[in-house]
């Protein structure tokens, strides 16, 4: 196992970003938008940019809360996958554009936008676009200290 580059979780600066961060992320929890769709959320965003601590962390957040394995084992193949509900995979796509956005020479298309508003409220469209940004914080924040996965335990982070 590798050790991260800094001790981001001891580090007092840190400390305060993250209380941030989190308080954000408190606040997207209790959104009204499906816990499930949260959890793929968060781990789509995780696999495509490569944060293994954030993978392990939201599988293991998602199975606690009664997700499935084989719900989780095919995220990232979720367009070929029929065990995805038509909200889940608009905002699987969602999340995908979004995370790629420096990838995509328009960012979000209009068509995929389309077919997010058809399952979500206006504050659940909120709570998504928030919440992907979000997890991509909390991804490039591991992504860059190196932060060693596998170690998670649901809950610990209170």
């Amino acid at each position: 196992m590798t050790d991260a580059r800094v001790d981001f979780f001891g580090n007092a600066l840190a400390a305060k970003v993250l209380k941030h961060i989190n308080a954000a992320g408190g606040v997207l929890s209790r959104s009204g938008l499906p816990t499930a769709t949260q959890e793929l959320v968060k781990i789509r965003a995780s696999q495509i940019n490569g944060c293994g601590f954030c993978t392990d962390m939201h599988t293991k957040d998602a199975v606690a809360a009664g997700e499935t394995h084989q719900r989780l084992h095919l995220v990232a193949a979720w367009r070929e996958a029929t065990v995805f509900t038509e909200a889940e995979r608009a905002a699987l796509e969602l999340t995908e554009e979004a995370t790629r956005i420096a990838d995509a020479a328009g960012g979000v298309t209009d068509a995929t936008w389309a077919r997010v508003a058809e399952h979500y409220d206006e504050d659940q469209l909120v709570a998504l676009m928030s919440l992907i940004a979000v997890i991509n914080a909390y991804n490039r924040i591991n992504v860059i200290n190196r932060q060693p996965a596998g170690g998670y335990t649901p809950g610990q982070f209170g």
